[in-house]
Order: structure tokens, then C-alpha cells, then sequence
């Protein structure tokens, strides 16, 4: 039994494209020029084609009669094959050209993006929360491990302390210590002038401008002297850290590493670690002195108050346990920021953009990790009574 498709897409008199019923098998032929310049004529009988014979269980696309095909017209075959196919049919291409047949191979394979709603805006919210979390959970996990192998690592250097990098790790210690001298030094000088000029200013008001001195004393060594050099260490060393790893990386130096036998650990981020450790205490020592310095000297030429009588009221608000406690935090800070600069170095991909974005994750984790860190010593120096 024949029953002919819609003529309505007809070139010089010759359908595009014809279909035969035979109960629920149905057979397509298409004929002539099957290109864009058909494009609009072979859609409409594709359609009507699809919507005719929805019912069908078995279709033949016999492809013999086609004399030309290109992207187009194998597209809309494509699409031909993947409607009938959509509705539980069984599908097949019969008579196609040798020529034809890559192409229809190749748009075979491609996926049509689907359409997707606008999601909840609700939704979409926790969501990102959710990635922002594992994303947090990863670093932690980074860092963790990095901790771990370092500990490994140490342990090595102490049973056999001549695989210790010592060469590395004192030109890693004048990097990070003696060349930051003059710029923590500096910082450090006008913030203790800004704390003292702040506390002059505002303390006179009530007469008592002497406890600016208790002031200057208390928070430079307790909190922003150490605080003040580990934000200067983080921007400054640890992005450098993280992008002469972040390079190496790039370089597959320390793929090279790993290749002659040595543990990158050991050798590029033991020696940082430790050159961080000794160094940013020193720098805490000599930044806290140079900010007690510079609210001494705001306090004489600004608030009037002699260097004697600053020297003495500051013996008297400040003791030991008040210098110990900016101390302490520092090789813990510097632990911080050496682990999280490496750790990312160490992530860095192939490319300069990643390089980019890791040397600011580092920054960016350094800062907040390091206040973090300060927040939950002074409250265990509060528990203790330091």
C-alpha cells in the first residue's frame, strides 16, 4: 500500500523527499539536491514527514536518489533519523554514498545542547555554597597533607641531618629575612606613629594622654607587630614562594625531581619552611622595637610626653609575658603562610592564567589564615591568663 508524504517541498516538479506506508513500517526516499539552498522546502517535509508517521515502528531512509548533500542537508537527515528514533522507532540510512558517509558519521556523534531552565534562584545560592564548602574542605585537605609530608621530611633531616639543604635554606632565610628588614622596619615605624598620634588625639580629650604609652606597649607586642609582619611576609615572601614553585611547576622541574629520585619536599619546600620560621621572628622582634620607636617619637614631638616618662610608664605597662605572647604566634604564623604558599604553588597548571590565580589564592588564604590564627591564640592567651 503506498501512501505519499506532502509534496508541499518540491524542486523543478520532484518531491525532496517521499514516503511509503506498509502498516507500521515506513519507507523515506529522498531525491535530488539535498543542500541549504533546499534548506527550507527539505524542513517542512522533514516535519510533516515526523508528524505522519508518528506512529510507525520501523523506518527505512533510503538516501540513493540524493544527488548532492552537504553539512546542511546531512544535518537535517540527522535530525530526520533522530526524531523517529526519539519516538521508538527503528531507524536506518540505506543507499547513502560513500562520499556522504564521514559526514554522517561525524554529526552522528554530536549532542545537542539541551535547553535548561532558569534555575531557582534559592537553589542556585546553596549550591554555591555548597562548592564554596568542598572547595574549602579540599585546601584543608591540601594543607594537611603538606603538613604531613614535611613532618616526614623533618624527620628524615634530623635522623640524617646532612640531607638538610643547607645552602638553600640560608639563601631562602636572606630572601626572606635580612632583604625584608627595611621594609618591615618601615611599615612597622609608621604604624606605631599612627596608633600613638590616634591615641594622643583621642586621650587628651579626657586628660589622660600617659596611657597612650600602655596602649602603644600592649598592642604593638601582643598583636600588630607580630600581625603587621605576617601580612607583610604573606604578600611579599609567600607569593614568592608560590610562584617560583608555581614555575617550576610549569617547567616540569618538579616532575624532573621526582624522575632522579629526590622528594620536592625535602628539597624546595623544607628550606622555605624553615628559613620562615627563623626568620619571621626576628622580623616580629625588630618590627615591635621599630613601632614602639615611632610611637615614642610621636608621643615626645606630638603629645608633649617626655622619652624618659615614655620609657618609664612603659616598663610599667608591659612585663615578659607581654612580649612572649607576639613571640609565640610568629613560628606558628610563618608555618601558616610556608604551607599554604607551597601548597598552591604546587597546584599551579600549565598555564600562565593559573599561575595568576594561584599566587592570589595564596595571598588572599595567607591573610585570612593568619588572622584566624591570631583571633584563637588571643583567646587561649585570655583562658591561660597571659
Amino acid at each position: 500500500m503506498r501512501d505519499s508524504s506532502p509534496r508541499s517541498g518540491t524542486v523543478n516538479g520532484k518531491s525532496l523527499l517521499e514516503g511509503t506506508a506498509d502498516g507500521d513500517q515506513i519507507r523515506l526516499a529522498g531525491t535530488g539536491a539535498w543542500t541549504s539552498a533546499n534548506a527550507r522546502q527539505l524542513e517542512s517535509l522533514i516535519d510533516a514527514s515526523v508528524r505522519r508517521y508518528a506512529a510507525a515502528k520501523a523506518v527505512a531512509i533510503d538516501m540513493a536518489q540524493v544527488d548532492r548533500l552537504d553539512t546542511f542537508g546531512a544535518w537535517l537527515l540527522e535530525r530526520l533519523v533522530r526524531a523517529f528514533s526519539a519516538r521508538g522507532a527503528q531507524t536506518q540510512v540505506v543507499g547513502l554514498k560513500e562520499d556522504y558517509r564521514a559526514l554522517m558519521d561525524e554529526l552522528h556523534t554530536v549532542k545537542l545542547a539541551e535547553a535548561h531552565r532558569k534555575p531557582n534562584p534559592i537553589i542556585q545560592a546553596l549550591a554555591s555554597i555548597g562548592v564554596s564548602i568542598a572547595g574549602v574542605g579540599q585546601s584543608l585537605m591540601a594543607m594537611v597533607n603538606m603538613l604531613g609530608a614535611l613532618a616526614v621530611a623533618f624527620l628524615r633531616v634530623i635522623v640524617n641531618p646532612r640531607r638538610l639543604r643547607l645552602t638553600s635554606t640560608v639563601h631562602q632565610l636572606d630572601n626572606v629575612g635580612w632583604r625584608a628588614v627595611p621594609i618591615m622596619l618601615l611599615i612597622t615605624f609608621l604604624v606605631g606613629c599612627i596608633i600613638a598620634q590616634q591615641g594622643v588625639f583621642h586621650f587628651r580629650k579626657f586628660g589622660a594622654d600617659i596611657y597612650v604609652v600602655d596602649m602603644v606597649g600592649i598592642l604593638t607586642l601582643r598583636e600588630l607587630g607580630v600581625l603587621i609582619v605576617c601580612i607583610m611576609v604573606a604578600g611579599r615572601s609567600g607569593s614568592a614562594y608560590t610562584a617560583e614553585l608555581g614555575a617550576m611547576k610549569m617547567r616540569e622541574e618538579i616532575d624532573a625531581l621526582r624522575t632522579m629520585g629526590l622528594d620536592p619536599i625535602e628539597v624546595l619546600v623544607l628550606p622555605r619552611i624553615i628559613a620562615l620560621i627563623i626568620g619571621v621572628p626576628i622580623l616580629t622582634f625588630l618590627g615591635s622595637m621599630a613601632a614602639l620607636y615611632g610611637g615614642g617619637l610621636v608621643c615626645w614631638l606630638y603629645g608633649g610626653i617626655d622619652p624618659e616618662i615614655y620609657l618609664q610608664r612603659l616598663k610599667e605597662a608591659i612585663d615578659l609575658k607581654t612580649f612572649q605572647v607576639g613571640m609565640i604566634k610568629a613560628p606558628f604564623m610563618a608555618l601558616v603562610i610556608g604551607t599554604v604558599s607551597c601548597v598552591e604553588g604546587l597546584s599551579v597548571k600549565g598555564s600562565a592564567e593559573s599561575l595568576g590565580l594561584q599566587t592570589t589564592a595564596s595571598v588572599v588564604e595567607s591573610i585570612f589564615l593568619v588572622i584566624v590564627l591570631d583571633g584563637l591564640f588571643a583567646i587561649f592567651f585570655a583562658s591561660i591568663g597571659m
